[in-house]
């Protein structure tokens, strides 16, 4: 089973994919996918749906889980994230990908074991939950690999 987490985001959509086999998870690629600022808002959702059918493409996921929007007072680019994650429901309804959205306190409760933990614990955490040699750079691919194995948690 291959499960895609998303952190949605304008000017960088954070990704991480991870296979399941067994029990065993492995992370498969992980990044992110940037846009530039200052261009129209239309070509930067076109170049996220282009970036995410090639993702898509070349691993297939069984399942796609991403973080619920959540704002409290960043009301414009929390309508930037709105649209990215249109793009995203879109996408995947074209290739029949079943969606699941988890809040930021239910993926660090999955990860962590506290639905209060900071960035740095969550990093570490993905680090060695997935036997990685690094710190997954930068901020918001480690994010998508933590939405990734917060749903493969959930549905264990």
């Amino acid at each position: 089973m291959i499960v895609t987490g998303i952190d949605p985001g304008l000017a960088r959509l954070g990704y991480g994919v991870c296979r399941v086999d067994r029990g065993v998870i492995t992370p498969i690629c992980y990044g992110c996918i940037e846009t530039p600022a200052g261009t129209r808002p239309g070509e930067r959702l076109v170049e996220i749906y282009t970036s995410l059918q090639s993702l898509f493409e070349r691993y297939p996921p069984d399942a796609l889980a991403m973080e619920k929007l959540f704002f409290s007072k960043n009301t414009t680019s929390a309508m930037g994230v709105s649209e990215v994650r249109g793009v995203i429901l879109l996408t995947a309804e074209q290739r029949k990908i079943p969606v699941t959205e988890y809040t930021p306190n239910q993926i660090k409760l999955a990860i962590t074991g506290s639905g209060r933990a900071d960035k740095a614990q969550m990093q570490q955490m993905v680090t060695r939950l997935l036997h990685l040699d690094e710190i997954p750079t930068p901020d918001d691919a480690a994010d998508g690999l933590s939405i990734a194995l917060c749903h493969i948690h959930v549905m264990r």
